[in-house]
């Protein structure tokens, strides 16, 4: 029985590198992969096959009343209702899109279009609102589902596309919504999630200020970075002998110190850092995660997190003086970290499929 295991594990191992191998490709010195549109077609497909999907659906919901409760998921949110949750429909569409934007000439792109006219429309996203007037549910998603939403409309903003203009006209009372309860919530917020999962502050704030800057919204982006500054600012040494925790799918450490890249001058944000992380907590968070079982939807966690680490270490090393052998280890572990999950993209089990196919290209368009 063990032997015929084995086999069957090592035919799928070899089966996922030489897709992999397809999919993507890196260049000589080992230091940047890129995403073939063999590989975009495969991810694209991902997303396309869940996003109208119904069940199974992990719901999110306050009920109110009987009524309340006995609404379906497409009903509670006719935008978003598909790949299992509200969050992981959102970043499926944001994929969609970048894409879309990286590949015009895509098989898939008339797929895309169509399934994206369906569901980002006005009468959709106004029911999508709806969902956050009452005081119950103001919370929905936040701020994971809010950040991915922003990082969404972001991508459609930058799309010299027609289809684009329809999509983010329609979704952009939504993002009003969400930043309307952020600006409320930021000022209340007196201590960070330092989770990592979902709760992610540094995750929301990072994605947040992206959106901000790119709309050129200065109330926000000003309330994001001071928000950022009071709650981390004055953070020392890291835990990082702590992570990951059994269903990390973000780096608590590296997710903070991406964000304060982006809020700090580089002068400022060298001596934080220096305090934040020593080499031996890097070394740590370089180790590539134990994923013991990828068909269990909290372990498979573990291989976004690969992903996650490898982005925020891209733009941290950015951020580095070339003097600085803390870029070298940062680039290398990114690239290590992003070769070891890619071909986990393609294992066929829902758990990671539904999701993470998002943070996989995110990761590729960082490094």
């Amino acid at each position: 029985m063990k032997k015929i295991f084995l086999l069957t594990f090592l035919s799928w191992a070899f089966l996922a590198t030489a897709q992999v191998q397809n999919y993507f490709t890196i260049k000589a010195d080992g230091t940047h992969y890129s995403l073939t549109k063999e590989g975009a077609s495969y991810l694209a497909s991902l997303p396309l096959k869940c996003i109208q999907q119904q069940y199974p659906n992990k719901i999110n919901h306050t009920a109110i009343s009987d009524s309340d409760q006995m609404l379906t998921p497409i009903q509670q949110h006719p935008a978003f209702y598909g790949c299992f949750d509200w969050h992981s429909t959102v970043h499926g569409h944001w994929m969609l899109v970048n894409l879309l934007k990286q590949f015009p000439d895509l098989k898939e792109q008339a797929a895309i279009r169509k399934v994206l006219s369906t569901t980002l429309t006005a009468v959709n996203i106004q029911q999508e609102i709806k969902y956050f007037a009452s005081p119950l549910t103001k919370s929905f998603e936040r701020t994971y589902g809010w950040a991915w939403l922003l990082k969404l409309q972001e991508e459609l903003l930058s799309y010299n596309d027609a289809d684009a203009v329809k999509w983010r006209m329609a979704l952009q009372p939504l993002c009003d919504t969400v930043i309307k309860n952020w600006l409320v919530f930021l000022p209340k917020q007196t201590y960070p999630s330092r989770s990592g999962m979902h709760g992610n502050t540094a995750f929301g704030l990072s994605f947040a200020l992206d959106y901000a800057r790119a709309t050129k919204n200065i109330v926000f982006e000003k309330a994001i970075v001071q928000s950022a500054i009071q709650l981390f600012s004055k953070d020392k040494k890291a835990p990082t002998v702590w992570e990951p925790d059994g269903a990390d799918f973000f780096s608590p450490s590296l997710m903070e110190a991406a964000l304060m890249r982006k809020v700090l001058s580089p002068a400022q944000f060298i001596l934080w850092f220096n305090g934040w992380l020593s080499d031996k907590a890097l070394a740590h968070l370089s180790e590539v995660p134990k994923v013991s079982d990828r068909t269990d939807l909290q372990i498979v966690h573990l291989d976004g997190l690969c992903f996650s680490r490898t982005w925020c270490m891209t733009e941290i090393a950015k951020q580095l003086p070339s003097s600085d052998k803390r870029k070298k280890l940062l680039q290398k572990a990114s690239t290590t970290l992003l070769k070891a999950s890619l071909p986990n993209v393609v294992s066929g089990n829902y758990g990671g499929e539904h999701w993470l196919a998002s943070f996989a290209v995110y990761a590729i368009n960082a490094n």
